[in-house]
């Protein structure tokens, strides 16, 4: 899975990111960078990589992903903030979700992709339409119970490396919505299948069974073993670049 390739999600367990805030007219960022050394994780090469959160004015959190190596070696770089709309004040079941994706990686027991696309329409990974995350998450499915819930990755509709459309989050109580955007071909849906209640986040507020979200744009999980799927690899002289937008709005 994508935490198994040089980087995953951004943290690199036990390394500590430089950070450069910027500030470009009435915008501010964040400029994180690190090298991944060679041998890390097992994996070839120096990779140095960039990573920039900007604040947009347009009510946007944009996340610019940059990265060289100097050998081979296999890069796929995500974002796994969760998200609870309501102030996680609940959990995250009745916000509801739209994937723009009419097909799935189905996994096995271990939770690894299978190398198969599966079909959304009539399972319940259907979200083409906007639906509640806790609608069919405890379905009789194989898959579901493998979750347990969803912890499943979406192959977005799209044409290409184009910035499109890849998820909406409504909370109705709230009515706050995130839109997601991206030009990676796949979306990890989390459900929070595993919070437990054993950490306490802001305000100390206690994170309980899917009390929280994740969407994280990325190649497909365990690509590197999926010769056919679109190729993680990075090579000397390329530039691995990559962009997520979130935008925040109500209605």
């Amino acid at each position: 899975d994508e935490n198994h390739l040089h980087g995953g999600d951004i943290g690199f367990d036990q390394k500590v990111w430089q950070a450069k805030p910027i500030q470009q007219g009435s915008e501010v960022a964040l400029e994180l960078s690190l090298v991944s050394p060679d041998g890390d994780e097992g994996y070839p090469g120096n990779l140095s990589i960039t990573v920039v959160y900007r604040l947009t004015n347009d009510n946007a959190l944009r996340i610019d992903y940059r990265a060289t190596t100097d050998q081979p070696t296999h890069c796929n770089l995500t974002n796994h903030s969760y998200f609870n709309f309501t102030g996680a004040q609940r959990d995250i079941l009745d916000h509801e979700l739209m994937i723009n994706a009419d097909y799935m990686t189905p996994v096995d027991a271990g939770l690894i992709t299978t190398g198969e696309f599966k079909p959304v329409s009539g399972t319940p990974f259907d979200f083409t339409q906007a639906q509640a995350i806790g609608k069919q998450i405890n379905a009789e499915d194989q898959q579901i119970k493998y979750g347990p819930g969803y912890d499943h990755n979406w192959v977005l509709n799209k044409r290409g490396t184009e910035m499109s459309l890849a998820a909406e989050v409504y909370e109705p109580t709230t009515g706050r919505i995130m839109q997601v955007h991206t030009n990676e071909p796949g979306l990890q849906f989390y459900a929070g299948n595993f919070l437990d209640g054993s950490f306490a986040g802001k305000d100390d507020i206690i994170y309980k069974n899917r009390f929280g979200f994740c969407l994280e744009t990325q190649h497909y999980p365990d690509s590197p073993n999926k010769p056919e799927w679109p190729t993680t690899i990075l090579r000397p002289g390329e530039i691995y670049q990559t962009s997520t937008i979130l935008t925040f709005s109500a209605r």
